[in-house]
């Protein structure tokens, strides 16, 4: 992964931690709103790993916001090597 797409998953991951703790919620309470083990949870937070699409929609469902709100940044695709 080069620069840009690791941008894009910390910047993902900073509004989901955002998020979470806005509503007081801890790494174990997502756990169990999304089925996704704290750990990994953690990882996704951290920008430390390239989620699924189906994951994605649980994080948003679990925090109980539309998934548009996770990913309201700019990103330049037209320089991003998504191979």
């Amino acid at each position: 992964m080069d620069n840009t797409f690791n941008d894009f998953l910390k910047d993902f991951g900073e509004k989901v931690k955002t998020e979470r703790e806005a509503k007081n919620l801890t790494l174990k309470d997502m756990e169990f709103h999304t089925g996704i083990d704290d750990s990994d949870f953690n990882k996704i937070e951290l920008g430390k790993t390239n989620i699924t699409f189906r994951t994605f929609l649980k994080v948003a469902k679990g925090l109980k916001v539309q998934p548009k709100k996770l990913v309201d940044f700019d990103i330049d695709l037209k320089n991003e090597n998504l191979e």
